[in-house]
């Protein structure tokens, strides 16, 4: 399954690559820090899985989520933010975000997501 990461910061790119790294039958096809380079790999590349922040140089998350759920074939988009509010969460799953969790107190439920799309892609939206 290939993924590719949107985050502004080169730490938690980090930190994601390491939190998923044992998992098998994951490959990290790229990452993008701002909305316009990610919007053009994510339609170049054509990943599995978008893991996004909400908070990018330039537009934001939502914006690319937008414009990528537009595609035949969308990738599988999970939100990974440090914005987790109410507001944010319901904006991103009426323009199609398949997850939302928080970077701080939902990682392990990110983990456990990406375990079971690693295993089966086609699995959509998995009850949490």
């Amino acid at each position: 399954m290939k993924i590719f990461v949107v985050d502004d910061s080169e730490l938690v790119v980090e930190r994601v690559r390491a939190l998923l790294s044992d998992i098998e039958g994951l490959e990290f096809i790229g990452q993008a820090t701002n909305a316009n380079d990610a919007v053009e790999a994510i339609l170049k590349q054509k990943p599995d899985v978008v893991i996004l922040d909400i908070r990018l140089i330039g537009k934001n998350g939502m914006n690319v989520l937008e414009r990528i759920k537009k595609e035949h074939s969308p990738p599988i988009v999970i939100m990974l933010t440090n914005y987790p509010y109410p507001q944010y969460r319901k904006k991103c799953r009426e323009l199609g975000a398949e997850y939302f969790f928080d970077k701080v107190t939902e990682i392990e439920s990110f983990v456990k997501v990406l375990r079971i799309l690693a295993q089966d892609p086609s699995q959509g939206e998995l009850p949490l």
